[in-house]
């Protein structure tokens, strides 16, 4: 939905094509968004294939071996080590083949396709009280199939071990075309068809087991986390049986294609506590875990000094961190309990503290040192906890510097008795090549993701990073840990696997390899006869990475680069996708309809970097392919918010239409769209006339037909008697009241129910006027819309004249539309250098902002009788959300007696200004709409008012749903009028 043509990129993607019931895509647009994963490194596909079917895969890998073309197979495109980037074929599975095939409740066990994302599986199975335990931190965008090629692992491996422990068996395809099963087969293979394919494979695998038993018990490391190399452990005798699919676990898309992976489940647990263990040293955080396992925890994870600070300062985890994190400590560890029995965990929670007062770690206590537990007990804050933890990688990656902690030596696995030195010596590796590293993960099971920070377009830093992994490495050997301990090997590692198991172990590999795969067509390079983890031309920054100085309109303080910090900025994406979540939040609305990477903050990301620094080609920025890659951004602002690294799609998206804008001009209808403040005191004037594009027969298929607005829309309504207050008092008002322009002409009660409300609370109001009587104020947001960044900026700067007098002396001025409003705090800062500042536009607040604050500060006086009504069914507009300004609404709402407050969990309504007017973005707005937002209204009962502040989600929801939708000022003016006629009546 919403897809457009691409360009084909050549003779494979148009023979791909001819072949395919999904779809295959070869221009430079499309596989740049595939050239790279949470890696750093960057290697352009030579196409993009989106199977629909798995007969679409395996036509891929029948033209690829015609073609002698290498392909990969891809799941959520998450891999830190390079697995998911190569010069092949890119298989994305996510989109389609992504279904659960079967659930066995009684066995506990299911059957999934390879591109089911993990938390969709697990809220399927809840309701059976079950679950797949392996919960990986990218559980969100992460594949079953992804996990299975990665031997993923998982903060609860202490209890429930890895992904090769849960996966009972894989139907795959092999690079030659044969289909096999891979499972427990006996060793003698009684059962499997002979002579056949499949038992031939199977006799020289188990062969190979039996021949290579007595290397691989000295080679590998004796630890739960050995993810390094192919589980060729799995051939050896152990039993009557070997599970033979536990050799495709981990091996990175190099031996088979998966079709269907079959999965032990586990009970859901139903209980759990958290403690957090604070320390005052981050060594003796390491000393104690050893020590802390003793109470069987499902989980000891570690959270370091660094990740503290730097979660503090995005604002979506602020106020969580300052909840459970007392003091300030160097390192947390929160170590879980989830028995079945409640009282045993709190039993075992009570013991915790007991157990760190006895390792001397006690508050207050003047003969211990500082440190104890934070409990957590309430289900919702162990997930706020455990939430910021899974964020751990992007927190870390929100550093704005040129310097990023860099994943190379991330996963090392040691025995916990040897993690507090080995972490105490990897630091100082780390500082004799003058970085520092960042920490956190699975103290658990002695794997920490540790990373130095270095700058890889400098020389010295690449030198640093190929000296600190030969180093780091040499001492793992030296404790007989594995240097692959979660995330695989990828370009990253697999080169020293000779050194970490032997030119033996490496030459069994080798043999596996090209057993399966003899002519090296499934992601060559990976595992085995790997290229140098430092050769800079597979780099996503290679030497000569450069971005030519270019104009920006914003100014991205912070960040470095070109375009006055645009390049930094952009730059900030590190492909980790938690964009592409589909369940909680906003973020990325369009990518939830579509499911297409390039509708993704991600996929916008890559392009934008790819375009700034000439990898597109001349003109990229302004091309056509840039406006359809921006084309079903809303600038819902949710990754203002959510993107853990704060990648702002919105304002970049202004960048690229002010660049569009500048050099092929505006259409028609985006004049009409950015000069509505302009024209629209005419048009009320000429109401009548202004509406019959929805009245007159054919008019409205007219205007679709010039203008490109849907047929199938009716336009907002224009009234004849737009808010126009007299601007008296304003100059002493305490508050003044910003008139927006689409409540002014289209929703004038909205306004007076604001006025009304404000004035029955005893508050002295004025309001937001002209100077000489010009046209009304307007905070620029159309021309935003439409890249007309200087028209804006007048705009604002008409504004900032009338209102900044107020602020300064003390005043606020609240208005109602939140993508209005919200300018003046985000873009308007940017935009305007010194006219403009933070501070002041923090006093530019919303009606509900305005008084949640007064009701907090207890100095807000307004009766409030019940209504007719009970329940509130509330929508939060996406900018509200943005900027954490959804809960004043709810508790402005909480103050009516009586009136129950509901919040639809939705992510972007789907109109978004222009945005769900225009014809060619019907579809997709619908499709929004429908996700959450628009089901919950129906369902609603007639006892419910249904409140959204934005005037683009009360059409949705009036033109969706059939409902009338109120701004919250609607819903206080009933009540508080309520209370006046309760008072009269009683006098």
């Amino acid at each position: 939905m919403g897809a457009a043509p691409r360009g084909d990129g050549g003779e494979l993607a148009r023979r791909l094509n001819a072949a395919l019931e999904g779809e295959a895509y070869g221009d430079p647009f499309s596989r740049g968004r595939y050239a790279t994963d949470a890696s750093i490194y960057q290697i352009m596909p030579r196409a993009v294939v989106v199977p629909r079917t798995f007969a679409d895969v395996e036509a891929t890998l029948a033209i690829a071996r015609d073609a002698g073309v290498a392909v990969l197979p891809r799941g959520g495109g998450t891999s830190q080590c390079g697995q998911t980037v190569n010069d092949a074929i890119v298989v994305d599975f996510t989109r389609h083949l992504n279904r659960i095939l079967s659930v066995d409740t009684v066995a506990g066990t299911a059957e999934v396709e390879p591109g089911l994302v993990l938390d969709h599986l697990n809220a399927a199975l809840k309701r059976h009280g079950l679950w797949f335990p392996v919960d990986v931190s990218t559980a969100s965008r992460a594949t079953l199939g992804g996990m299975a090629a990665n031997n993923s692992c998982g903060s609860r491996s202490i209890r429930y071990g890895t992904m090769r422990d849960n996966v009972l068996g894989i139907d795959a395809l092999l690079a030659d075309g044969t289909r096999m099963d891979f499972g427990p087969v006996p060793r003698d293979l009684i059962g499997v068809n002979s002579p056949s394919p499949k038992h031939d494979l199977f006799r020289a695998l188990l062969d190979l087991g039996q021949r290579e038993a007595e290397e691989i018990k000295a080679r590998f490391p004796d630890l739960m986390r050995r993810v390094g190399g192919y589980n060729i452990d799995a051939l050896v005798p152990n039993g009557t049986d070997n599970n033979l699919s536990h050799l495709l676990v981990g091996s990175e898309g190099t031996l088979a294609v998966s079709e269907k992976i079959k999965l032990q489940l586990s009970p859901l647990p139903k209980n759990k506590v958290l403690g957090v263990c604070h320390f005052p040293s981050f060594y003796e955080a390491m000393d104690a875990a050893r020590h802390l396992v003793t109470l069987d925890p499902t989980a000891v994870e570690l959270i370091d000094r660094t990740m503290i600070e730097l979660s503090r300062d995005i604002p979506l985890f602020r106020p969580i961190v300052d909840r459970f994190v007392r003091d300030e400590p160097e390192a947390l560890l929160l170590v879980e309990f989830a028995e079945a029995d409640q009282n045993e965990n709190l039993r075992r929670l009570k013991a915790l503290g007991e157990l760190m007062a006895e390792l001397g770690f006690r508050w207050g206590d003047p003969g211990k040192k500082p440190g104890g537990v934070v409990e957590a007990i309430d289900p919702d804050f162990q997930k706020q906890i455990f939430g910021v933890r899974a964020q751990g990688l992007n927190i870390m990656m929100s550093m704005k510097a040129e310097g990023k902690p860099v994943s190379f030596v991330e996963d090392c696995a040691v025995r916990l008795e040897d993690l507090a030195d080995y972490t105490q010596r990897l630091t100082e590796i780390f500082r004799k090549h003058g970085t520092t590293g960042t920490w956190y993960a699975h103290a658990s099971v002695g794997t920490l993701h540790v990373r130095p920070v270095l700058n890889l377009r400098l020389d010295n830093d690449v030198k640093a990073m190929r000296a600190i992994a030969e180093e780091a490495f040499e001492m793992v050997r030296e404790y007989r840990g594995s240097h692959s301990g979660e995330h695989g090997d990828g370009i990253v590692r697999s080169e020293f696997h000779r050194e970490m198991f032997g030119a033996r172990m490496v030459e069994s590999f080798e043999w596996v390899k090209d057993r399966l795969d003899p002519e090296g067509l499934l992601n060559p390079g990976k595992i085995v006869r790997p290229p140098k983890m430092d050769d800079r031309s597979l780099f996503r920054y290679p030497a000569d990475y450069t971005v030519p100085e270019l104009r920006s309109v914003f100014d991205w303080a912070g960040y470095p680069g070109a375009g006055r910090g645009l390049q930094g900025a952009v730059e900030m994406c590190n492909n980790n996708g938690a964009c592409r979540k589909i369940g909680e939040g906003v973020m990325c609305p369009s990518y939830r309809v579509t499911r297409d990477e390039r509708d993704l903050v991600r996929g916008r990301a890559n392009t934008l970097r790819l375009a700034i620094s000439g990898q597109l080609g001349p003109d990229a920025m302004t091309s056509e392919d840039m406006a359809e890659t921006m084309k079903l951004c809303v600038s819902c602002k949710g990754c203002r918010r959510e993107c853990p690294t704060g990648v702002d799609m919105a304002k970049m998206k202004i960048e690229v239409l002010a660049a569009r804008a500048e050099r092929h001009g505006l259409s028609l209808r985006d004049r009409l769209i950015a000069n509505l403040p302009r024209y629209a005191p005419w048009a009320a004037r000429l109401a009548g006339i202004m509406n019959l594009r929805d009245r007159l027969p054919g008019a409205a298929k007219l205007s679709e037909a010039l203008l490109g607005l849907s047929a199938e829309r009716s336009l907002p309504r224009w009234r004849r008697d737009p808010y126009a207050p007299e601007a008296k008092g304003s100059e002493t008002a305490e508050v003044v009241l910003f008139a927006d322009t689409f409540n002014r002409y289209f929703e004038p009660d909205n306004l007076q129910a604001a006025e009304t409300v404000l004035r029955r609370a005893g508050l002295k109001v004025g309001h937001a006027m002209s100077e000489h009587g010009e046209r009304p104020l307007c905070c620029g947001r159309t021309y935003l819309s439409a890249g007309l960044v200087e028209k804006a900026k007048a705009e604002m700067r008409r504004t900032i004249v009338a209102v900044k007098p107020v602020l300064e002396r003390g005043g606020f001025v609240v208005g109602l539309e939140p993508s209005c409003l919200l300018t003046f705090r985000d873009e308007a800062p940017a935009l305007l250098g010194d006219g403009w500042s933070a501070e002041l536009g923090a006093k530019v607040m919303l009606f509900e902002e305005f008084i949640a604050q007064k009701l907090s500060a207890g100095d807000f006086n307004l009766p409030l009788a019940p209504l007719p009504q009970n329940k509130a069914l509330l929508h939060g507009h996406c900018h509200q959300k943005a900027f954490n300004a959804v809960s004043p609404v709810q508790q402005v709402l909480g103050t009516i007696p009586g009136l129950a407050v509901d919040l639809v969990e939705s992510s972007c309504c789907g109109m978004a200004g222009a945005f769900g007017y225009q014809a060619e973005t019907l579809a997709v707005s619908r499709a929004m709409g429908e996700l959450s937002l628009l089901p919950a209204v129906r369902a609603a009962g007639e006892d419910a008012i249904v409140v959204a502040d934005g005037t683009s989600c009360r059409h949705q929801i009036a033109d969706g749903a059939n409902r009338e939708a109120v701004h919250v000022a609607v819903v206080l003016e009933r009540a508080s009028r309520a209370a006046e006629s309760h008072a009269q009546g009683t006098q």
